[in-house]
């Protein structure tokens, strides 16, 4: 009796420690990626994340542009410049091939062909000479230079100011709107009637819904693409619509709706819908005015899954929209604006948190719901 109490708080530590642990291994990646959003792109190529607040090292080419007119200083043309705007940055080591771009430290003077000389400062100062005039495309610098931390928001700017994003937004919403609220509705009618309405083959049908969660996406899609194709055709509609789109969304969300709303609403008081029917309402008034209000945990539990998943979409979105200007959904918009950018890490990451903003308000304004209704009809 007296160390019970001492174990259970044990216990609970235990558990809080835990909760903990997951907490933060669950939100590392998440601060790494804003962390890396809003780095400098030529930091973020050449360091991880977690060195955000300390000095990287960075290997970089420069040419050196020929002046126009030729600039003649004591009898010597020469180039002089700087090769980056940094103040603090530090040049400790540089090169004119690519074989050997750190030969020559800050301050030595290096000897090029035709009698150049090439000179660069610990401070990016460069000076290079020739006894002839410089022609051609310039001289090509490697040097490798301590920069200190830079963050910015160009690649948020790069980002929102892209064009079309703003098109692609509204198209994203309205793929995702009615593909959240059709496959609720219809779930919550076919889950009353599994769980309370008494019909021959029940049972099998919700083995049937039950199996469906196990099918692969991938391999529907194909099929149904080619059913699509053939009820545009014979009535004369296109098969690149939201229409189409939103039964895609509808038909693969369903199992799982239905498996979760059914499991709820089974669970719900036997009293209430056996009082209910002695007074006489019939199933559409006892869904209508008794299940529904009470289901709203699990229909918010349910509407959070099945907006992230049509938020993020991207595969069902291009084979049934297509890549259509006035039909692209967002997702598809920063793909195209990653494949222009040849899939700079600065877009993609900055692309990453504006997709993320609208699932965190839905997911922050339904979360206390979420727990409640996945746990409801699990236990009596």
């Amino acid at each position: 009796m007296i160390t019970l109490p001492h174990k259970r708080s044990l216990l609970t530590w235990l558990v809080h420690l835990s909760v903990l642990f997951l907490v933060i291994v669950w939100t590392i990646p998440t601060a790494g990626l804003f962390v890396s959003s809003i780095r400098d792109k030529d930091q973020l190529s050449s360091s991880g994340w977690w060195t955000a607040l300390s000095t990287s090292e960075q290997r970089i080419v420069y040419r050196a542009g020929i002046p126009n007119p030729p600039l003649l200083e004591n009898g010597e043309y020469i180039i002089r410049g700087n090769l980056f705007d940094n103040a603090e940055a530090v040049v400790s080591h540089f090169g004119f091939t690519s074989l050997k771009p750190d030969v020559f430290l800050a301050g030595d003077e290096a000897s090029l062909s035709k009698g150049r000389t090439l000179t660069v400062k610990d401070n990016g100062d460069y000076l290079i000479t020739s006894p002839e005039v410089f022609q051609g495309r310039g001289q090509r610098i490697f040097y490798t230079a301590q920069i200190p931390p830079r963050f910015t928001l160009e690649n948020y700017q790069e980002v929102l100011s892209s064009e079309g994003l703003g098109k692609s937004f509204i198209n994203s919403l309205t793929v995702t709107i009615p593909s959240t609220v059709i496959p609720i509705l219809m779930a919550a009618f076919a889950a009353y009637a599994l769980a309370w309405m008494r019909f021959p083959g029940r049972a099998l049908l919700m083995v049937t819904v039950v199996g469906l969660l196990v099918v692969p996406l991938q391999m529907s899609l194909i099929p149904l693409l080619k059913a699509y194709n053939l009820i545009g055709e014979t009535f004369g509609v296109g098969s690149k619509t939201y229409i189409g789109v939103w039964l895609a969304h509808t038909a693969f969300g369903l199992p799982l709706a239905i498996y979760l709303l059914r499991n709820y609403i089974a669970g719900l008081p036997r009293e209430i819908i056996e009082s209910a029917r002695v007074d006489g309402a019939s199933d559409f008034d006892i869904f209508r005015k008794i299940v529904l209000p009470l289901s709203f945990p699990a229909l918010a539990s349910f509407s959070i899954f099945q907006f992230l998943w049509v938020w993020n979409d991207l595969l069902i979105a291009m084979v049934f929209l297509g890549n259509n200007e006035d039909q692209l959904v967002l997702t598809g918009r920063l793909r195209e604006l990653l494949g222009s950018r040849g899939g700079n890490w600065e877009i993609l990451t900055a692309s990453a948190f504006v997709t993320i903003l609208v699932p965190l308000c839905v997911f922050f304004g339904l979360q206390r719901y979420l727990v409640r209704g996945l746990l409801s009809g699990s236990v009596k």
